[in-house]
Protein backbone atom coordinates (compact mmCIF):
# COMPACT_ATOMS: atom_id res chain seq x y z
CA UNK A 1 0.00 0.00 0.00
CA UNK A 2 1.89 3.25 -1.14
CA UNK A 3 -1.19 5.88 -0.99
CA UNK A 4 -1.89 7.21 2.18
CA UNK A 5 -5.31 7.48 3.22
CA UNK A 6 -6.23 10.80 5.08
CA UNK A 7 -9.81 11.22 6.95
CA UNK A 8 -10.90 14.66 8.05
CA UNK A 9 -12.92 14.58 11.06
CA UNK A 10 -14.79 17.79 12.42
CA UNK A 11 -14.73 19.06 15.93
CA UNK A 12 -17.98 18.02 17.72
CA UNK A 13 -20.29 20.34 18.77
CA UNK A 14 -19.17 23.24 21.80
CA UNK A 15 -22.02 24.68 21.93
CA UNK A 16 -21.02 28.07 20.66
CA UNK A 17 -22.43 29.75 17.48
CA UNK A 18 -20.79 32.04 15.03
CA UNK A 19 -17.37 32.40 13.29
CA UNK A 20 -15.44 30.57 16.48
CA UNK A 21 -12.33 30.56 14.31
CA UNK A 22 -9.36 30.71 16.59
CA UNK A 23 -11.17 30.86 19.62
CA UNK A 24 -10.00 28.35 21.82
CA UNK A 25 -13.41 26.78 22.96
CA UNK A 26 -14.01 23.64 25.05
CA UNK A 27 -16.44 20.65 23.28
CA UNK A 28 -19.69 20.45 25.77
CA UNK A 29 -20.85 16.86 26.57
CA UNK A 30 -22.68 16.70 23.49
CA UNK A 31 -19.21 17.12 21.29
CA UNK A 32 -17.74 14.59 23.13
CA UNK A 33 -20.28 11.84 22.25
CA UNK A 34 -20.89 13.16 18.99
CA UNK A 35 -17.00 12.12 17.95
CA UNK A 36 -16.47 8.97 20.34
CA UNK A 37 -19.54 7.65 18.27
CA UNK A 38 -18.12 8.83 14.69
CA UNK A 39 -14.96 7.41 15.31
CA UNK A 40 -16.71 3.86 16.71
CA UNK A 41 -15.42 1.30 14.07
CA UNK A 42 -13.23 2.55 12.12
CA UNK A 43 -8.95 2.04 12.41
CA UNK A 44 -6.40 3.90 11.84
CA UNK A 45 -2.54 4.10 11.97
CA UNK A 46 -2.06 7.93 13.17
CA UNK A 47 -3.92 10.79 14.21
CA UNK A 48 -3.10 14.51 13.75
CA UNK A 49 -4.78 17.53 15.00
CA UNK A 50 -5.46 20.69 15.24
CA UNK A 51 -3.88 22.22 18.40
CA UNK A 52 -6.96 23.73 19.62
CA UNK A 53 -8.56 22.32 22.19
CA UNK A 54 -11.92 21.56 21.01
CA UNK A 55 -9.85 18.74 18.42
CA UNK A 56 -6.89 18.14 20.67
CA UNK A 57 -8.11 17.07 23.86
CA UNK A 58 -10.74 14.45 21.79
CA UNK A 59 -7.69 13.35 19.57
CA UNK A 60 -5.26 12.93 22.26
CA UNK A 61 -7.90 10.43 24.05
CA UNK A 62 -8.26 8.91 21.10
CA UNK A 63 -4.78 8.45 20.45
CA UNK A 64 -4.14 7.30 23.86
CA UNK A 65 -6.89 4.37 24.38
CA UNK A 66 -5.60 3.25 20.57
CA UNK A 67 -1.99 3.34 21.03
CA UNK A 68 -1.37 5.51 18.29
CA UNK A 69 0.70 8.30 17.87
CA UNK A 70 -0.58 11.96 17.49
CA UNK A 71 0.70 14.81 15.80
CA UNK A 72 -0.74 18.53 16.89
CA UNK A 73 0.56 20.91 14.24
CA UNK A 74 -0.79 24.55 14.74
CA UNK A 75 -1.42 24.66 10.56
CA UNK A 76 -4.13 22.28 11.38
CA UNK A 77 -6.02 25.22 13.25
CA UNK A 78 -9.19 27.37 11.81
CA UNK A 79 -9.49 29.88 9.69
CA UNK A 80 -8.89 33.37 11.65
CA UNK A 81 -12.05 35.20 10.93
CA UNK A 82 -10.42 38.43 12.03
CA UNK A 83 -13.28 41.06 13.52
CA UNK A 84 -16.05 38.52 13.16
CA UNK A 85 -14.43 36.30 14.92
CA UNK A 86 -16.87 35.09 17.73
CA UNK A 87 -19.96 37.23 16.56
CA UNK A 88 -22.93 35.14 16.00
CA UNK A 89 -23.90 35.18 12.15
CA UNK A 90 -26.91 36.30 12.71
CA UNK A 91 -25.45 39.75 14.14
CA UNK A 92 -23.36 40.02 11.25
CA UNK A 93 -26.02 39.29 8.39
CA UNK A 94 -28.03 42.13 10.37
CA UNK A 95 -25.16 44.80 10.45
CA UNK A 96 -23.03 43.72 7.79
CA UNK A 97 -25.14 41.72 5.49
CA UNK A 98 -23.68 42.70 2.31
CA UNK A 99 -20.16 42.48 3.43
CA UNK A 100 -21.10 38.52 4.32
CA UNK A 101 -22.84 37.81 1.36
CA UNK A 102 -19.41 38.99 -0.58
CA UNK A 103 -17.24 36.96 1.60
CA UNK A 104 -19.83 33.75 1.44
CA UNK A 105 -19.46 34.53 -2.58
CA UNK A 106 -15.77 34.73 -2.79
CA UNK A 107 -13.92 34.15 0.27
CA UNK A 108 -10.45 35.01 -1.23
CA UNK A 109 -11.73 38.61 -2.71
CA UNK A 110 -13.60 39.71 0.06
CA UNK A 111 -12.15 38.41 3.73
CA UNK A 112 -13.77 39.83 7.07
CA UNK A 113 -11.58 42.80 8.21
CA UNK A 114 -8.86 41.63 9.66
CA UNK A 115 -8.93 38.16 8.93
CA UNK A 116 -6.13 35.60 8.02
CA UNK A 117 -5.57 35.61 3.90
CA UNK A 118 -7.16 32.56 2.32
CA UNK A 119 -3.99 32.26 0.44
CA UNK A 120 -2.33 32.07 3.82
CA UNK A 121 -4.81 29.60 5.13
CA UNK A 122 -4.31 27.84 2.07
CA UNK A 123 -0.97 27.32 1.96
CA UNK A 124 -0.86 26.35 5.69
CA UNK A 125 -3.03 23.18 5.38
CA UNK A 126 -1.35 22.10 2.15
CA UNK A 127 2.07 22.07 3.77
CA UNK A 128 0.37 20.46 6.81
CA UNK A 129 -1.01 17.79 4.73
CA UNK A 130 1.70 17.49 2.92
CA UNK A 131 3.66 16.65 5.67
CA UNK A 132 1.66 14.11 7.13
CA UNK A 133 1.53 12.10 4.07
CA UNK A 134 5.50 12.29 3.83
CA UNK A 135 5.67 10.97 7.05
CA UNK A 136 3.04 8.56 6.98
CA UNK A 137 2.99 7.29 3.78
CA UNK A 138 1.05 4.25 3.30
CA UNK A 139 -0.57 4.47 6.30
CA UNK A 140 -4.08 5.25 7.42
CA UNK A 141 -4.42 9.10 9.26
CA UNK A 142 -7.35 10.88 11.02
CA UNK A 143 -7.29 14.36 11.06
CA UNK A 144 -9.46 16.21 13.42
CA UNK A 145 -9.73 19.45 12.36
CA UNK A 146 -12.37 22.59 11.91
CA UNK A 147 -15.13 22.88 9.48
CA UNK A 148 -13.56 25.64 7.80
CA UNK A 149 -10.21 23.58 7.15
CA UNK A 150 -12.18 20.82 5.64
CA UNK A 151 -14.37 22.88 3.75
CA UNK A 152 -10.96 24.37 1.87
CA UNK A 153 -9.50 20.92 1.46
CA UNK A 154 -12.65 19.64 0.34
CA UNK A 155 -12.84 22.94 -2.34
CA UNK A 156 -9.13 21.74 -3.70
CA UNK A 157 -9.31 18.18 -3.55
CA UNK A 158 -12.74 17.99 -5.47
CA UNK A 159 -11.45 21.53 -7.84
CA UNK A 160 -14.55 23.45 -6.90
CA UNK A 161 -14.02 27.00 -6.23
CA UNK A 162 -14.05 28.61 -3.00
CA UNK A 163 -17.19 30.51 -3.56
CA UNK A 164 -18.75 26.45 -3.06
CA UNK A 165 -17.23 26.59 0.98
CA UNK A 166 -19.97 27.83 2.29
CA UNK A 167 -22.69 25.75 0.53
CA UNK A 168 -20.31 22.32 2.04
CA UNK A 169 -22.03 20.24 4.77
CA UNK A 170 -19.82 19.95 7.38
CA UNK A 171 -21.31 19.13 10.32
CA UNK A 172 -19.93 18.65 13.93
CA UNK A 173 -18.61 15.58 13.98
CA UNK A 174 -18.60 14.22 10.71
CA UNK A 175 -15.86 12.23 8.87
CA UNK A 176 -14.63 13.23 4.92
CA UNK A 177 -12.02 10.78 3.16
CA UNK A 178 -10.05 13.25 1.47
CA UNK A 179 -7.58 12.23 -1.73
CA UNK A 180 -4.14 13.59 -1.03
CA UNK A 181 -2.26 15.22 -3.08
CA UNK A 182 -5.40 16.28 -5.13
CA UNK A 183 -4.89 15.85 -8.82
CA UNK A 184 -5.03 19.98 -8.72
CA UNK A 185 -3.09 21.87 -6.22
CA UNK A 186 -5.75 25.21 -6.66
CA UNK A 187 -9.00 25.35 -6.33
CA UNK A 188 -10.92 27.92 -8.47
CA UNK A 189 -10.62 31.36 -6.71
CA UNK A 190 -13.93 32.55 -7.72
Amino acid sequence: MNATALTLLRHGDTGRHGFRGRLDDALSETGWQQLRAAVAGHEWDAVASSPLQRCAQFAAELATARGLPLRLDPRLAEYDFGAWQGVPVATLAAEQGEALGRFWADPWAHPPPGAERLAAFESRLVAALDALVAEWRGRRVLVVTHGGAIRLLRCLAEGRGYGDMSGLEVAHASLHRLPWPPACRHAVRA
